[in-house]
């Protein structure tokens, strides 16, 4: 290992690829920056190659198998179907992961951004090194942004390993276990335990709370929870994992309620209760970075750390651990070093779990609203009541839109059912650029769509329904 004291002066430094860190860098370098990324693992982060992007590839995957297990009113009978775990990983990772990561590396080279491979640690608030395969760079930068991600936690007795996963982990199984328990019912939880349970897998969740999805009105998770029952999958709510106990040929969990204990066997254990910031290993300390107790970096409504040429984005700070919400901060960070005037706005963050029905939510609920002193009520669509959704044979679900009754702004909108992850944007949209109930009326939407539900939700609460 060579280690010299020269260090190589740059404008810019951003630690992390992640859909923070990459976007920041581009962004940043279309603004006259001269840039540099770290990133000691796989360019784009944890978000495209372990976690956003490969957790949705089997997510349709799985749901594609699923398909063909179901009974359809229109004649169409699949036959025996197939899954084969290590094609459908390998497309996962070839064909999707590699593909994007591929075009993410690119869009960096065109930006004429250096591309450092290695570990970055802050040996001041002016210089870091990144230590390498074989040897270690150092750099002056005027500024810097933290764009480090996060990892899942481990919780005493369930250390990682074997039968017992993190979310990785299982998104590299090779083969669809029998049985398998998972420990933390929020949406990455939910979402894994949707393919598993696609695929076949029996499976336990055991959650905390009082419901699966907490974050999630109980209307909302109600129709993810009703999907697992029919899949055969058993929910704890209100309960405690103590420890993980394995063997080579399976694992039994040992959980508690109402001070009893109990025990369940499966094949495998699989961990989401939550992530934990990676600020713990990059010298922040060295820089005089300021920290919370839970690992979280200290920022302004800049991104702007204490230190005032030291930034932070992404799954570091306070906040929803969202790719979309890193990248938003990531914009208005390069905006700032840039000179530009620019701050974070929170207000419409949107919110989506990838479960079976997707739930998506923006804004607030009435009982939010209602909080912050808005007169504000709810209305409701059904997709039973729209054409597309009948055509589709998935009406499960609805379209409810928060209103203040005194101005009749859009304040909040959630959506469960087919597609809520895409029929969201519209009303994010609405909310951000304040259109009224009135606005979304006018608008003509295409026929027969799902989108049309949110037009007779907004009829709904004009007090003029046409289809309800």
């Amino acid at each position: 290992m060579v280690v010299g004291d020269f260090a190589k002066k740059v404008d810019l430094i951003v630690i992390g690829s992640g859909p923070g860190g990459y976007v920041a860098a581009i962004r940043a370098a279309q603004l006259g920056q001269k840039v540099t990324i770290v990133e000691k693992d796989s360019i784009g982060g944890a978000c495209l190659n372990v976690g956003c992007i490969p957790s949705k590839a089997m997510i349709h995957a799985s749901s594609e198998f699923a398909k063909t297990k179901e009974k359809t009113p229109f004649g169409l009978d699949y036959g025996k179907a197939k899954f084969d775990m290590k094609k459908a990983i390998e497309w996962k990772d070839n064909s999707v992961v590699k593909g994007l990561t591929g075009g993410i590396a690119a869009l960096l080279k065109k930006n004429k951004i250096e591309i450092v491979q290695g570990e970055a640690h802050f040996m001041s608030e002016e210089r870091v090194r990144v230590v390498r395969e074989n040897d270690v760079l150092s750099f002056d930068f005027k500024n810097a942004i933290v764009a480090t991600g996060s990892r899942p936690i481990q919780i005493p007795g369930f250390k990682f390993g074997k039968r017992v996963l993190d979310s990785t982990a299982a998104l590299e199984l090779n083969e669809v276990p029998k049985t398998m328990t998972i420990v933390g019912g929020g949406y990455i939880g939910c979402e894994l335990a949707g393919v598993f349970a696609n695929l076949g897998t029996e499976i336990t969740i055991l959650e905390g709370a009082d419901n699966i999805l907490p974050i999630f009105d109980k209307d909302l998770s109600s129709f993810v929870v009703n999907k697992f029952k029919e899949q055969g999958a058993t929910i704890h709510t209100n309960v405690k994992a103590e420890k993980a106990v394995q063997s080579k040929e399976n694992v039994k969990v040992d959980y508690s309620k109402d001070g009893k204990t109990e025990t369940i066997e499966s094949d495998y254990v699989l961990v989401t209760v939550g992530r934990r910031p990676n600020t713990d290993d990059i010298g922040l300390e060295y820089a005089g970075v300021k920290v919370d107790d839970k690992g979280l970096i200290l920022v302004d409504d800049q991104g702007r750390t204490n230190v005032s040429n030291i930034f932070a984005i992404g799954d570091v700070i306070a906040g929803p651990a969202l790719a979309h919400k890193a990248s938003y901060e990531a914009k208005v960070v390069a905006d700032v070093i840039a000179g530009n005037a620019a701050g974070f706005d929170y207000t419409v963050i949107p919110s989506v779990s990838y479960t079976n029905p997707e739930i998506a939510v923006v804004g607030m609920n009435v009982k939010e609203a209602k909080a912050e002193g808005i007169k504000a009520k709810a209305y409701k669509f059904p997709y039973a009541a729209n054409g597309r959704a009948l055509s589709m044979n998935d009406t499960l679900g609805f379209v409810r839109i928060t209103v203040d009754e005194d101005s009749k702004f859009i304040v909040g909108a959630e959506i469960v059912g087919a597609q809520a992850s895409e029929l969201l944007t519209e009303l994010t949209m609405a909310i951000e650029t304040q259109l009224t109930v009135e606005d979304l009326t006018l608008i003509i939407h295409t026929h027969p769509s799902l989108s049309e539900m949110i037009m007779d939700t907004a009829e709904l609460a004009m007090g003029l329904p046409i289809h309800l």
